[in-house]
């Protein structure tokens, strides 16, 4: 039943999350599909690869939809209460499900490793493909654009309903810059020819400039040129418009578009190519920093050894030297350092970008791991937060799946890119979001195990007043039915009994003076005594709360609620108490705390008394009215 229900919203919330991601790709390539009059069999094959591509990410939301929205539609059916109360476990729940979901991370592993790089190398193929389409609508405003082979087309602006350009410079070249024809119009108009194989634009009011060097004029330095000034003029330019696709073999370096196996043949390969440039390297630095004049290595070294021998000091030769020669000695040196420094920049950079294409492949090898294992941590998040929230529909479920969707997103892109710029080690910064959201699962799923409400309000808002050392203010209203009216002679007794007993406690502990740092945190021991006072005092309270008299019920309402415990030390445990006395911030913290309960305590001796004086008085009255 549970199989059955997960399956039917697993389909359709992975269809919607497939819709949203491809809707995100496709709207930072909207550019490259508008306008560019592509067939339906382009565009089907493009939206195919795109959806094969975003499969491994659809699932995980999928899987954390499905989930929640199946626990908590049981829940608030208390359906699951149901099971619950036959005596089945929330994990016994969640095992048929567990495998179904194993075998969902196993597919994702599947499509990143097979079936993924192929689309990817599919999607990139048709988006450069596209990007080559219709020339006339890829050019830019304000910059040159040189798509079309052997021009550079400079336009100021564009006028799309009219199909105009103005502000036209084009830079037209055949053989080499030496036979470059420069032409200048106000405005013009480019269309395709009917074949498709050209490009005919039509230009006004213009001039048109270009070199004789094509002419056979001789070697003469001074080349002549021809102006023409023009009021229409037409130029037939060679550009194919139809649809080719490009080229597969330029993406054979794209991580992404390989498997696992091949990543790893192609790690070895990078290690193998990029290790003996490195030794080709450390072989021309021992080389160059050991030549003299040409020499071999060994005897490079026996010359220097020579020198060594000689004691030549070689600032005394330089102070020798004439100002001439010293500075063409300095001048020398220079251009040397700056020619091993400008080979050293070159070399940094072929080996940086060495780095970088182990890190893509390394990087892309971990993801494929990554996804397929974030199918199960959402699982492990999204039915154990289901059984606990107890919400079906689409409303909260879809909120809470988007906040967890973000912080996965989130950390995990931050983790990739700081991986592939090498500031962190590409381990941690790919297993990052893993590393936050494994315990939050774990932590999830061991609450909704226990029925734990980690998300009662009520029980944060306590412990953060706990902790603050707020409290709330008693509250007590008048019953509208009333069975037993209060012993009032048996609880003005035990009040005139409780006031000796506070007025006792409160000079036998001096709650004025500071604690006994000893007994708080190495010596403690329990106060049953004003534990029982706590007691008594509420026992009278509920009992006169059954009083119909509405002043008694007022007096009643400014009893404080006494705290305990929080006066006598710090924590429960002992060796908590021992831990934060010799953590020194801590420990100084928590003693003023106490120190405050102390105090606090004595005032709420005080108000216990006032208030019992004041209800003894009112007992009385309400005594001799009967009387």
């Amino acid at each position: 039943m549970i199989i059955k229900q997960f399956m039917l919203l697993f389909v359709g919330t992975f269809f919607i999350s497939l819709f949203v991601l491809m809707m995100q790709f496709v709207w930072q390539y909207v550019e490259a599909l508008i306008g560019k009059g592509l067939t339906l069999d382009i565009m089907g094959k493009f939206f195919w690869y795109m959806a094969l591509m975003m499969v491994p990410q659809a699932l995980p939301l999928a899987i954390l939809l499905s989930s929640l929205i199946t626990f908590g539609n049981l829940g608030e059916s208390s359906e699951l209460t149901a099971i619950k109360a036959s005596g089945i476990s929330l994990m016994q729940t969640l095992r048929p499900l567990i495998f179904v979901v194993l075998a969902i991370a196993g597919l994702s592993f599947y499509f990143q490793n097979n079936i993924g790089p192929d689309a990817n190398s599919k999607i990139g193929q048709l988006l450069i493909s596209m990007k080559q389409k219709s020339p006339e609508l890829e050019i830019p405003e304000g910059i040159f654009y040189d798509g079309i082979p052997q021009c550079n087309i400079y336009v100021q602006r564009k006028d799309l309903q009219r199909g105009m350009l103005y502000g036209i410079m084009i830079y037209k070249m055949t053989d080499s810059y030496d036979d470059a024809a420069i032409i200048l119009a106000d405005s013009g108009m480019m269309q395709s020819t009917a074949e498709k194989k050209h490009l005919l634009l039509t230009l006004y009011s213009g001039e048109w400039f270009e070199n004789m060097r094509s002419q056979d004029l001789g070697s003469s330095a001074n080349v002549p040129y021809r102006r023409e000034t023009f009021w229409e003029k037409q130029i037939v330019l060679d550009f194919d418009s139809e649809f080719n696709l490009a080229d597969g073999g330029i993406f054979g370096g794209n991580p992404k578009t390989k498997g696992l196996t091949q990543i790893r043949e192609d790690i070895d390969s990078l290690n193998c190519l990029f290790d003996s440039i490195g030794h080709a390297y450390y072989d021309e630095a021992k080389r160059y920093n050991y030549d003299i004049q040409g020499l071999s290595k060994a005897d490079s070294l026996r010359s220097i050894n020579a020198i060594r021998r000689q004691e030549v000091v070689f600032d005394s030769v330089y102070d020798r030297l004439g100002p001439d020669k010293q500075r063409a000695a300095v001048n020398s040196a220079l251009t040397k350092v700056n020619q091993q420094v400008t080979e050293l920049d070159f070399k940094s950079l072929r080996t940086s970008d060495g780095d970088y294409d182990l890190r893509m492949h390394k990087i892309e090898a971990i993801n494929k791991f990554v996804l397929a294992l974030s199918c199960i941590i959402f699982f492990f998040i999204g039915a154990p937060l289901g059984a606990i929230i107890r919400k079906g529909g689409l409303g909260v479920p879809i909120i809470i799946s988007v906040v967890v969707f973000i912080i996965f997103y989130i950390l995990d892109n931050t983790g990739y890119r700081m991986a592939r710029g090498g500031m962190w080690a590409i381990w941690f910064g790919k297993s990052l979001a893993t590393a936050v959201l494994v315990p939050a699962a774990t932590f999830i799923t061991y609450k909704a195990n226990n029925d734990s409400t980690i998300f009662n309000t009520d029980s944060y808002i306590d412990l953060g007043m706990r902790i603050l050392g707020m409290r709330r203010k008693r509250s007590i209203a008048g019953k509208e039915v009333i069975i037993e009216d209060p012993d009032y002679l048996r609880d003005k007794s035990e009040l005139i009994r409780l006031n000796e007993e506070v007025t006792q406690y409160a000079h036998e502990h001096h709650l004025k003076s500071p604690p006994n740092i000893i007994k708080v945190f190495f010596k403690y021991q329990p106060d049953h005594e004003i534990e029982r006072i706590s007691e008594e005092l509420e026992s009278i309270i509920e009992d006169l709360g059954n009083t119909r008299d509405p002043m008694i019920i007022t007096l009643l309402g400014k009893y404080p609620v006494v705290s305990e415990k929080a006066h006598t030390r710090p924590f429960e445990r002992r060796w908590l108490n021992i831990a934060s006395a010799i953590l020194l911030p801590i420990g100084a913290f928590l003693y003023i705390r106490m120190w405050r309960f102390r105090l606090r305590l004595y005032k709420d001796l005080k108000t216990i008394k006032q208030v019992s004086n004041q209800i003894i008085k009112r007992i009385d009255k309400t005594l001799d009215v009967r009387l």
